[in-house]
């Protein structure tokens, strides 16, 4: 159900960026809805057809911007008027849960603000990471003319935080580099569903004839796919990735007959595809590293760039290996570490139990319990 801002208040909100696509964020959110039921929901845009079937039945308030079809449809289309639209935010609860990677900690809200960060802002603060180095588009451009307004209005949106979590250790540093925030490191909960029902994925007949290496990932430049397309080109194995993005095109043109892309898949197809391969890739920069989680689930070793996220959730000869740079190259020489090795399933999924929902759940309700206690200790004061 979405509805435009409402007057209620609540004990508890949610607020996240934008629900227009399938990630790790968008998991993050179902994980708090299932924590907090009752919670609303706060989002400049929301487009059902693009994220998550399980937010249909969620109570979902949106800005003014999501009346506008095509921003619903690319939220990038959206990005001059995120600022103002988040600014319009109001979020009426006691506590509001913040979901953010740069819009929703603008939010403005009636009560405590519980922040958790997946990373300051990546279009801001690391650009040629996260749109690629070269060439001028019109969406580098608009954001050299906004950059210095974008800062100044992020930083001051930093300022209004009760509490800041950080998703993991780089992220905890990122924020006090960029913010000035000492943030606690609370690891994202994983959200597989292992009672689901697999369902199968159609594949060309040679990569589904044995078990195959997996990436699932945004096709984004600092995601780094084309890195690991070049590198199971040459190795010759079998590869599934799994994503979209603006990269896709040139993605699918550097492909082999040994990778198969695939994309807006279902849980039950997604767990398909984690029981069956060998091993997770990925030379992404990431800020987490929630694949390698989701893979130890199912009781699959991981292959990554030794940067990041992937830092604090790989322990490294138990559940994976690293490769120290994202180029082809490195690539092929951990796969062919890895095939070396043999690895104990029972290890690597008792090593995803410290990635729950529940642990994930229990700390925010910790939070929140410190927080009415200081504000009950505070009202006491002041009637004494």
């Amino acid at each position: 159900m979405t509805t435009h801002q409402s007057d209620e208040t609540v004990d508890v909100a949610i607020a996240h960026d934008y629900l227009t696509q399938r990630g790790g964020a968008e998991k993050v959110v179902l994980a708090l809805q299932r924590a907090f039921p009752s919670a609303p929901i706060y989002t400049t845009l929301y487009e059902a057809s693009t994220t998550y079937p399980e937010f249909a039945d969620s109570r979902i308030i949106t800005s003014p911007l999501n009346a506008v079809g095509p921003l619903r449809r690319s939220h990038r289309l959206a990005l001059p008027f995120l600022a103002w639209a988040a600014s319009r935010m109001r979020v009426r609860a006691k506590h509001t849960i913040v979901s953010s990677s740069g819009w929703a900690h603008g939010f403005p809200a009636t009560g405590s603000k519980i922040v958790y960060c997946y990373s300051p802002a990546r279009w801001l603060y690391q650009r040629d990471a996260y749109m690629g180095s070269s060439g001028l588009s019109p969406r580098r451009i608009v954001l050299d003319v906004l950059s210095p307004f974008l800062k100044r209005w992020d930083r001051r949106a930093s300022t209004t935080a009760t509490t800041y979590f950080a998703i993991s250790t780089v992220v905890q540093q990122r924020i006090k580099e960029t913010y000035g925030l000492d943030a606690e490191v609370l690891p994202a909960p994983h959200t597989v569903d292992t009672s689901i029902a697999e369902e199968p994925v159609p594949l060309p007949d040679a990569i589904a004839a044995e078990p195959f290496f997996l990436c699932i990932s945004r096709l984004l430049p600092y995601k780094n796919v084309d890195v690991v397309i070049e590198a199971f080109n040459e190795l010759g194995l079998p590869l599934v990735v799994v994503g979209a993005g603006p990269e896709e095109r040139r993605l699918a043109g550097l492909r082999g007959d040994n990778v198969a892309m695939v994309k807006d898949l279902t849980d039950g197809q997604i767990a398909w595809l984690y029981a069956r391969c060998r091993a997770v890739v990925s030379a992404s920069f990431e800020d987490f590293g929630l694949t390698p989680i989701e893979g130890a689930v199912h009781g699959k070793p991981s292959i990554v760039l030794r940067w990041g996220g992937f830092l604090d959730t790989i322990d490294e000869g138990t559940t994976g290996v690293y490769f120290d740079s994202p180029d082809a190259a490195a690539v092929i020489e951990a796969v062919r570490g890895f095939e070396t090795r043999s690895w104990d399933e029972d290890a690597i999924k008792n090593h995803a139990q410290r990635f729950t929902e529940e642990h994930f759940a229990a700390r925010l309700r910790e939070e929140i319990a410190r927080i009415d206690a200081l504000s009950a200790g505070g009202q006491d004061r002041a009637s004494s």
